[in-house]
């Protein structure tokens, strides 16, 4: 047994002795690489990371937890100013019925915190993102007048803080505000619109807080690529100035303003070619025959209620004003002669059924008349003539070749083109004389009306447009 024992102590030691060698040899191999290099190659350096040899906090850096922040920089000292400068990214909507715009912007503001301040050899600023502006003392902005504004949080909140050494701070948001517009629609769609977004401190009155343009007018800068479908953008510049509030104080406020000029071209595809155009087809009753009603009143029908879903639609895109708007004068103007023309037809109508009442009585009392008289031969002369109405008396009693017979036998279409004149001579021969006219009849021609509307109605209308388009453009 012992000499047993004896082999297998041995052979463990062998075994030992075997597993510690190839230890070794792996061990050379893996430092080799590191220790050997090719000749005439540089050695690079190694760089330290700061974040495992230095661990030091950003508040402990800024000394945030050594200071109040809750209270604004040179607290009961003189006021702190801010400086603000906008750089506007886009106009997204103008809206007619809100009375309002949307906006997105970078909001910059620039102020000095002498509790920021910190030590630094390369003169190099930090910069953070939103978590920190949660511990420290930012100005209070706010948009005046505006119904709903939010910071945009994607992917993140896009809110940067920018700390120089010398306690100098940038602090830049990105913004979309929605703000009221008070706009002036006398003039519309010929109008010019004039909107301002203004900036004020919610809390801190003149004394506290001074609020100013950085640069000026420089202070605002815009993309070029800005365009909007309905308005052309004129210009955009800064002013300022005080706000009075009665039971806070006085307040410095920013305005930013910026005029928008209507584009002209959809309203007159939309509106004032379509009005113009039902006009124009209202006056084509003036060509058609009196006496086709079905056609001359289904025509005037049809032009009236075009007209009237013309301004309803044009009504329905704009805010209830309490003031006629300009595009309002031009679609009433143009109905009223649409309905005009309606009425023109109505006129005519009736003065033509009263006219012919009047003919068929003349011609029946004629005819009772030549069935009556005896034969006038030597007798005084009597004579019944049918006129055009442009001829005078003289032209009357010079003509006696016209009997009842041929004014009863005259066509129905001619009478309508005429006047009927019945005249009763005396006893007296013919002289140089003229003769005396005991009874003049007349029934005015009811073409005359449908020939003068033809010029009345294009003339009136072309002087109405060339008003309204000087006075409006």
């Amino acid at each position: 047994m012992a000499r047993y024992a004896r082999v297998l102590l041995l052979l463990l030691c062998l075994i030992l002795i075997g597993e510690c060698r190839k230890h070794k040899s792996r061990k050379k191999r893996w430092s080799a690489p590191a220790e050997t290099h090719k000749p005439g190659t540089p050695l690079s350096k190694k760089v330290a990371d700061g974040t495992k040899t230095r661990k030091v906090k950003t508040s402990h850096l800024l000394r945030i937890d050594e200071h109040d922040f809750t209270m604004r920089p040179a607290f009961a000292g003189p006021a702190v100013p801010v400086g603000v400068d906008v750089q506007v990214e886009s106009l997204d909507s103008i809206s007619e019925v809100d009375m309002d715009f949307t906006m997105t912007l970078y909001l910059r503001h620039y102020w000095k915190d002498e509790r920021l301040a910190f030590p630094s050899t390369t003169n190099k600023s930090m910069t953070f993102d939103g978590r920190l502006v949660k511990k420290i003392w930012v100005p209070d902005v706010f948009f005046v007048h505006s119904k709903r504004s939010f910071i945009h949080d994607t992917t993140t909140d896009n809110i940067m803080l920018r700390v120089f050494p010398d306690g100098h701070v940038l602090y830049s948001l990105r913004v979309t505000v929605t703000a009221a517009c008070n706009m002036d629609f006398s003039r519309f769609p010929l109008d010019s619109q004039t909107c301002t977004l203004e900036l004020e401190s919610y809390a801190y009155t003149d004394e506290d807080l001074m609020l100013y343009w950085k640069s000026g007018d420089e202070s605002l800068s815009t993309d070029d690529r800005i365009s909007l479908s309905q308005f052309l953008i004129q210009k955009f510049h800064t002013t300022s100035r005080l706000a009075f509030y009665s039971s806070t104080g006085w307040y410095n406020r920013l305005y930013i303003n910026f005029t928008l000029r209507r584009h002209i071209f959809f309203f007159l595809l939309q509106t004032y070619f379509p009005a113009t155009l039902m006009v124009m087809l209202s006056w084509v009753s003036f060509w058609i025959d009196r006496r086709a009603v079905p056609a001359r009143v289904s025509l005037g029908i049809t032009t009236v209620l075009t007209m009237s879903t013309i301004i309803t639609g044009v009504n329905a895109s704009m805010p209830r004003v309490s003031y006629i708007k300009a595009v309002d004068i031009y679609l009433w103007v143009s109905f009223v002669f649409v309905f005009l023309s309606v009425l023109e037809y109505a006129a005519v109508n009736y003065l033509t059924t009263v006219r012919d009442g009047k003919d068929r009585k003349l011609r029946e009392k004629v005819r009772e008349q030549t069935q009556t008289l005896p034969c006038t031969c030597g007798m005084s002369h009597a004579r019944t003539m049918m006129l055009d109405g442009t001829y005078s008396e003289a032209d009357a009693n010079s003509l006696a070749g016209y009997t009842r017979a041929s004014m009863a036998n005259e066509d129905a279409s001619e009478k309508q083109e005429r006047m009927v004149v019945h005249l009763s001579l005396d006893n007296e021969p013919t002289g140089p004389k003229k003769k005396g006219i005991r009874g003049f009849r007349i029934i005015q021609n009811t073409h005359a009306i449908d020939t003068y509307s033809r010029m009345i109605f294009p003339g009136a209308y072309i002087l109405f447009n060339l008003i309204y388009w000087c006075v409006y453009c």
